[in-house]
């Protein structure tokens, strides 16, 4: 039974890495970013307790599965349920890149034109990741990693995982 988590800066290629173990692997797949936003304008975050309940309902569906999202507020509530925990730690600069030709992602933008709409933004988040100290930053996915005591690994650079 494999259960990964996989995090990272946005950009860092955390939604492609997943989508392609969970292929490889027969995993069911789980991004964070559909159960930590309400549907609002402006997004507003979901509360925590509701998007725990959407994740308890995912882990209680499927035996095995990838989980990844840059919230670490959500991903401490699966650390004990992972075998795994996957760091994709890029720099920045890899990251802006990686979201600069990032495809169109319909489970968050209504098209490819919203999405690049808010590229600026995006390329924005990403320069703080590392001078952030919410549990979107650096410094908190580093905490999760490290008092992570099963495998795990740290990616510096996308790899081809196919």
């Amino acid at each position: 039974m494999s259960k990964i988590l996989v995090f990272g800066n946005s950009g860092s290629g955390k939604s492609t890495f997943s989508k392609q173990i969970a292929r490889k692997l027969g995993l069911a797949h789980l991004d964070l970013d559909v159960l930590a936003w309400l549907p609002t304008d402006p997004p507003k975050r979901m509360p925590i307790e509701e998007s725990k309940e959407k994740i308890n309902d995912f882990i209680a569906e499927h035996e095995s599965w990838v989980v990844e999202g840059c919230y670490t507020d959500l991903l401490e509530l699966l650390k004990h349920e992972a075998s795994e925990v996957v760091f994709m730690d890029l720099t920045v600069e890899q990251c802006i890149a990686n979201a600069k030709s990032r495809p169109w992602e319909p489970h968050k933008y209504t098209s490819k034109e919203a999405q690049d709409a808010n590229l600026d933004m995006l390329i924005d988040w990403i320069k703080d990741y590392t001078f952030r100290s919410d549990s979107f930053s650096y410094e908190s996915h580093r905490r999760l990693y490290e008092s992570f005591h099963g495998k795990k690994i740290a990616y510096t650079e996308n790899q081809a995982h196919t």
